[in-house]
Parts: structure tokens; sequence; C-alpha cells
């Protein structure tokens, strides 16, 4: 079976800004078949500085059913090792999720490539801040 590229994402909320925008755009992409989500895990962090995670599997029915649409695998990818870590990262008194998403989009094209006995000679994702700085250095030069 071919596997399409896999992301890691580390969101890092404020408690008081969780509205619940981010859940319809992961389900729209998730819906057209463009992403899977791999592994989904939430880690509150307290005011004293501890911290719990807590896997979807582990959630209360009521909670579950609002990240039903997204159709998550828990894959167990992400481990207590790196938990402890993010929640190292993390201010107190906030929310993250650590996601991890296969580009299901990649899959056809990464068998094309197989196929083709094609040879990755090197693969980078540019974070979008670095994107949006090297096109506006583009821009004012241009200017």
């Amino acid at each position: 079976m071919t596997y399409g590229p896999i992301d890691y994402y580390v969101l890092e909320f404020q408690n008081e800004n969780l509205k619940g925008e981010i859940l319809p755009a992961l389900v729209e992409l998730v819906q057209k078949e463009i992403i899977r989500v791999v592994d989904l895990v939430i880690i509150q962090k307290n005011k004293d500085g501890s911290h719990e995670a807590v896997e979807l599997q582990e959630l209360d029915p009521d909670t579950l059913a609002v990240y039903d649409p997204l159709h998550a695998e828990i894959s167990g990818l992400i481990q207590v090792e790196d938990i402890d870590a993010i929640a190292e990262k993390m201010d107190n008194e906030t929310t993250a999720a650590a996601l991890m998403i296969e580009n299901v989009w990649a899959i056809h094209f990464i068998d094309t490539l197989l196929n083709a006995k094609a040879r990755l000679i090197e693969h980078a994702r540019i974070p979008h801040e670095d994107v949006e700085e090297a096109m506006a250095k583009i821009s004012s030069a241009e200017a």
C-alpha cells in the first residue's frame, strides 16, 4: 500500500481563544479526500505547569461526536515522549493539538513516480512565513 507524505503539526491555543474555527476546515479537507487524519492528541497545560493529554478514544461520547467527521485514525504515532516535549514548549493555561495528517492527494503521484522508477533526491516543506517573506522581498525588488 502506498502512503502519501505525512505532516506533523502542533498548534497551541490560548484557552479563551478556543472557538472551534479550525475543525470545519479540517473536516472539509477530509471530506474532499485531500488529507486523512492519522493521529490527533489534545494536550492541556494547566496554570501550575502540569499537563494532561487526551486522545480521541478517551473523550466522552458528546465531545467525541464533534470530532467524528474527521474519521481520525488513532495510530499511536504520537507518543508519550512527544507529548511531554510539546508540553515543555507550551505556555501555561493553553491547549495544543498534535496532529498527523496524510496527504492523500499525493498517493497517485507517488505511485506514478514509483512505477517510473524515479528516485527522490530532495524534498522540503517551506514554512508559510518563509514563503510570505520571500514573496514580499520579490515584490519590493520589482517595485
